[in-house]
């Protein structure tokens, strides 16, 4: 029973070592100060402050303007796929000679 205590102990020391090794060759950060964590709480408090002055769209105004989008993603579609359809007509029997 003494002997498994004492590997158990020895594992430990082992680990405690190797815990202690990886700490040292970390790369130290700066430590926190209390300037850090108050100019941390200015910018959450001010940044919520910000948040709470945008004027946020109703959902009559975000149906517009995603419908505005939808159209404008369909005639852009239409007019890229009928101008691939003259050039590639125009390609195959003009320069092609097909």
């Amino acid at each position: 029973m003494g002997e498994i205590h004492s590997e158990r102990q020895e594992r430990r020391a082992q680990r405690r070592a190797q815990a202690e090794a990886r700490r040292a060759n970390r790369p130290q950060q700066p430590a926190r100060t209390p300037a850090t964590d108050e100019r941390r709480r200015s910018f959450v408090h001010e940044s919520l402050s910000e948040l709470k002055k945008v004027e946020w769209p109703s959902q009559a105004q975000v149906v517009q303007g995603t419908v505005v989008v939808l159209v404008a993603c369909v005639v852009v579609g239409v007019f890229l796929y009928v101008n691939d359809e003259v050039w590639k007509q125009f390609v195959q029997k003009v320069l092609l000679g097909q």
